[in-house]
């Protein structure tokens, strides 16, 4: 997304994208060749409801010489494709399987056995089981990395549980290419928004990138006075500004994140974190609440305050898994059934229900400057945080219903003081003492629905304990 960073408004963010699967289709020399088509084709014709893009390489047979298997191998070769569906239509010899198997076993793959089929008051199979019980423990025994599902008849087939994975499988792949700027380091001197650089390029992928903050003021500086004010009225057209606000503010807020999207676009950042509380409020008076908006707005990466690359790290991994915009909060409360989080910055769009709503406002001892101050969306969520403790990366995750929260305030505000972007979350996952002896951080990530079993699914490809 960053090639495209300039700071002109992008259309709403929130589909995810396609990657690409591939897909062969077993069974044994002694079935009738016409019944393997059938069922290729009609496994075949079931994937292409899902939102991916397939890679046939046809049906194989154990033939003594392989000649089934090998066309298979070539044709697969010839795409690019991020997982493998291993589909048995039949039994079939295991060594059959892995022939094909062996030349990708660095792919995540489903190993998806069919069924049989009903003629009157009989059942008909092709023992398509009796290959899948051969093969799962074979494959397991390899080493492969794999997820076993199988039909049954008169029941639905599990492309959902094929769906998990394989974007679990594609946001994997897309997470190893990731990179991540952070402005400064350990802002507040924080401990839980820390990261260990060798392990996140070496386990998950991500590669971190630290950049000082001089080089946006820098480049800020450098810019024309019309770049400027092309965004400031874009600013002053698209949001609503609810107290009268100098263009001197705007302005500001646009230098940097001008200056930001350039370093976005240059360096090809997926992410971007920032020293906010002692870097931006502290030594440049300006907190920084506009530049996140339109880096998130115009540039598609995900946002976090306070140097918090874990936070970073966490919503690529949701974005990657489900297109959405997934934003970051903070607990303020707890009660007995529900816990009050929010966020004294910003919101991002997707997440906001109605009009983006801003006000000029200060915090204690730090300078005046916009925060966001929109209403958030309601509804179904999960909320999830990576963590690093003792050698190990660990993810947890619950569940819950999101509601309008009573009326609240942060002490500090200038008065009136506002009501923060927030919400009350009733989970439904744990208990909230349960939750409290759980609780990672004091950031959160939030996404709408229930994403758990595809957070655990690519937890799991990525060797991250999920506590759940």
């Amino acid at each position: 997304m960053a090639e495209n960073c300039n700071l002109h408004p992008q259309a709403e963010m929130g589909t995810r994208q396609m990657g690409n699967v591939g897909f062969v289709c077993f069974g044994e020399v002694n079935t009738p060749f016409e019944r393997l088509q059938i069922k290729h084709d009609a496994a075949l014709k079931s994937l292409r409801t899902l939102a991916a893009n397939f890679v046939d390489g046809g049906i194989v047979i154990d033939d003594p010489a392989y000649e089934t298997a090998d066309k298979a191998i070539a044709l697969l070769k010839a795409e690019q494709f991020d997982s493998l569906i291993l589909c048995v239509a039949g039994w079939v010899p295991t060594h059959a399987v892995i022939r094909v198997a062996d030349e990708f076993r660095s792919l995540p793959m489903v190993l998806w056995g069919l069924c049989g089929w009903r003629e009157g008051d009989r059942i008909v199979t092709t023992a398509e089981q009796a290959g899948t019980s051969a093969l799962r423990p074979a494959l397991e025994a390899m080493d492969y990395t794999f997820k076993y599902v199988y039909n049954v008849i008169d029941e639905p087939e599990p492309l959902e549980a094929i769906d998990t994975y394989i974007r679990a499988a594609f946001a994997a792949k897309r997470l190893r290419h990731a990179r991540v700027g952070t402005m400064g380091y350990r802002d507040m001197l924080l401990y839980g928004t820390q990261y260990e650089g060798n392990s996140m390029r070496g386990q998950l992928g991500v590669e971190v990138e630290p950049f000082e903050m001089l080089e946006m003021v820098r480049e800020a500086e450098a810019l024309s006075a019309q770049e400027v004010a092309q965004v400031v009225s874009d600013m002053r057209s698209q949001w609503t500004i609810l107290k009268p606000c100098a263009d001197s503010v705007l302005e500001k807020g646009a230098r940097y994140a001008l200056a930001l999207a350039k370093r976005v676009r240059e360096r090809g950042y997926d992410a971007v974190t920032l020293i906010d509380v002692d870097g931006m409020k502290k030594l440049l008076g300006f907190p920084p609440a506009i530049v996140f908006m339109l880096l998130e707005r115009s540039c598609g990466v995900c946002t976090t305050p306070e140097n918090d690359v874990m936070g970073n790290v966490t919503q690529l991994m949701v974005r990657y898994l489900t297109g959405q915009v997934a934003h970051y909060m903070e607990y303020y409360e707890y009660f007995k059934e529900s816990m009050l989080i929010g966020v004294p910055d910003y919101i991002p769009i997707p997440a906001i229900e109605g009009n983006v709503e801003l006000l000029p406002t200060a915090f204690g001892l730090l300078d005046a400057s916009l925060l966001n101050v929109s209403k958030v969306k309601t509804g179904y969520v999960t909320c999830a945080r990576l963590y690093y403790k003792k050698g190990r990366y660990y993810m947890h995750i619950y569940t819950g219903e999101a509601k309008q929260p009573p009326k609240w305030e942060e002490y500090g505000w200038a008065p009136p003081a506002p009501q923060l972007p927030s919400l009350e979350v009733f989970p439904d996952s744990c208990t909230v003492p349960e939750f409290a002896q759980r609780v990672s951080s004091q950031h959160v990530i939030v996404c709408y629905g229930n994403e758990v079993q595809a957070l655990k699914e690519l937890c799991g490809l990525l060797d991250i304990a999920v506590v759940y």
